[in-house]
């Protein structure tokens, strides 16, 4: 990128002279080894994921190239200027647990659900995703789901995934977990690994802390956050003990900032252990697609915000996730398959916008759910807030509506239109 760069520092500077004297966004326009096309996003009202106010915003060549009060079309580059008057600017969303290559089965080979399709992804604001396996790692694999990160990728958005499933030992690619991370760009952790589920392999604490130590040396290897996802079930005692175990085990040394525990508002049993091991420092991922079809069982995900924050769970600690194309399944006391239902990405928005409407919650908090923190825990530092040198990955608010969606300083959606999908949508 920076082999051919054509102009000095002087006549860059000239041609950006609109935008201000911003270093970094000089830096960035400098590295630009050819006229890329810019779109200047004009008159938004920023959430980065903070308030910044009403800004223009300049993105090109997949990032954001500079924020102020006010930019003038660059001199000499082509810029598309959008009016955005009345839209709110927030960071596109992350996806951090969905089932892209499909998932299910539970109740036959007529119960697998299908691939994620692009266009779900975009409707739904989700510009960067984090694909895994779920309850089949018998007749689905771990490639299944690196192939299909793949194509997200060049389709035009961004997709990570984990190694792994449900079961222990868990299916991977190279034969280690850890070596999947380290070498693998797109794997970035191990999951997700049912505990406290009567579909888990039930491992044992030795078991546990193998993976979580083979996933956080790979991480370390990889440069990656090394995640153990957790797939975590109804049972009665305490679901979250088998962490407790591996922390007490390892004098320690492992964390429970390496364990994200998704399904936290299964119910509310679960919920309330979920506030105590926040309170310790654990993650809480709340999964946001289940609520309508088990509301008998679930806890709504808007509400979930408060009920933990006021327990004293930091926000920060806190994500929601989609659970797309992951089978929902209702169970009865036996064990038999009662009712079964498939998540969307869609689902994440509805619960952001009730958590903003109906529990009173300030946007520029309330997304940090699905932006801010999700980049930090999955060290994604390049997504999650909308700053000079982060990827232009922008989804623009029309009240509680998507308007357009922006990845990588794409298009994506446009007044309410996906304009692009998938191959073969």
């Amino acid at each position: 990128m920076g082999n051919k760069i054509q102009h000095p520092v002087k006549k860059t500077m000239s041609l950006i002279s609109g935008c201000g004297k911003n270093n970094s966004t000089i830096i960035l326009l400098y590295l630009i080894t050819n006229k890329t096309s810019m779109k200047l996003l004009k008159n938004c009202e920023v959430y980065a994921p903070e308030l910044l106010g009403k800004k223009d915003i300049l993105i090109g060549a997949g990032k954001i190239l500079a924020i102020a009060d006010k930019l003038e079309q660059p001199a000499g580059w082509d810029v598309e200027v959008i009016d955005c008057t009345g839209l709110k600017a927030v960071p596109g969303f992350i996806d951090g647990h969905v089932h892209i290559a499909g998932a299910g089965g539970e109740g036959g080979p007529a119960t697998r659900t299908p691939e994620l399709k692009l266009s779900q992804l975009v409707e739904a604001g989700v510009t960067s995703v984090i694909g895994c396996l779920g309850t089949d790692g018998m007749t689905r694999s771990v490639e299944s789901v690196l192939m299909k990160a793949k194509g997200l990728r060049a389709e035009g958005v961004s997709c990570w995934i984990y190694t792994g499933a449900y079961q222990v030992p868990t299916p991977t690619i190279t034969g280690e977990i850890g070596k999947d991370i380290a070498t693998i760009d797109e794997v970035i952790g191990v999951g997700e690994i049912a505990l406290s589920d009567h579909r888990s392999s039930w491992p044992n604490t030795d078991e546990l802390i193998r993976i979580t130590e083979h996933a956080r040396v790979g991480g370390m290897l990889g440069g990656k956050a090394g995640i153990v996802n957790i797939h975590l079930g109804d049972q009665e005692s305490n679901p979250f003990q088998p962490l407790y175990d591996v922390i007490e085990r390892s004098q320690k040394m492992l964390k429970l900032t390496q364990f994200v525990p998704t399904h936290c508002n299964r119910n509310d049993y679960t919920l309330e252990y979920a506030k105590e091991y926040g309170k310790k420092g654990g993650l809480v991922d709340i999964t946001t697609s289940s609520y309508p079809y088990f509301p008998e069982y679930e806890v709504k995900p808007s509400k979930c915000l408060k009920i933990l924050t006021d327990a004293g769970v930091p926000l920060e600690n806190i994500t929601f996730t989609s659970d797309a194309c992951g089978s929902l399944p209702g169970f009865d006391a036996q064990g038999n398959l009662v009712k079964l239902e498939m998540g969307m990405p869609s689902a994440n928005l509805r619960e952001l916008m009730d958590a903003v409407n109906e529990e009173g919650w300030p946007l520029e908090k309330a997304v940090k759910v699905l932006t801010s923190n999700p980049a930090d825990i999955f060290k994604l530092k390049n997504k999650g807030r909308i700053a000079v040198g982060k990827d232009a990955d922008i989804v623009l608010l029309k009240g509680n509506e998507i308007n357009h969606v922006i990845a990588l300083s794409e298009f994506m959606m446009r007044d309410k239109k996906v304009i692009k999908k998938g191959s073969y949508e």
